[in-house]
């Protein structure tokens, strides 16, 4: 019963967030149009979402966190029985996940740079 009330309230809690977030932005467009504003303001300016490029980082991303559990793995293996092996192995995780989304960043900016060229 307690995993169902836990993912309730999670699933309460984004719906909350995204619901203010979405009515928020909705009245103060509104308010701005009211005033006088120029609607074009609204407009997305810059590049557009790309899906191949969200794939693109989701799978460095997860090719980081794999060659992280490898690394921890073969760190708490080589250097024997170590107290708090979790935490090697979790720490490359963190490491080599945010490796992964760094390259992410530069191989989608390389991207972004031949497309505008």
């Amino acid at each position: 019963m307690e995993p169902m009330i836990v993912f309730l309230a999670l699933f309460a809690t984004i719906f909350g967030i995204a619901y203010v977030f979405l009515t928020t932005r909705n009245k103060e467009r509104l308010s701005l149009i009211e005033k006088g504003a120029d609607a074009t303001l609204f407009e997305r300016k810059g590049t557009k979402f790309s899906i191949a490029k969200f794939i693109l980082n989701i799978a460095l991303l997860f090719v980081g966190i794999g060659i992280g559990i490898f690394t921890g793995w073969v760190a708490v293996e080589s250097f024997g029985e170590l107290r708090y092996s979790e935490v090697y192995i979790m720490s490359s995780v963190f490491v080599f996940g945010g490796f992964g989304l760094i390259t992410g960043f530069f191989v989608t900016r390389k991207i972004e740079k031949a497309d505008n060229q």
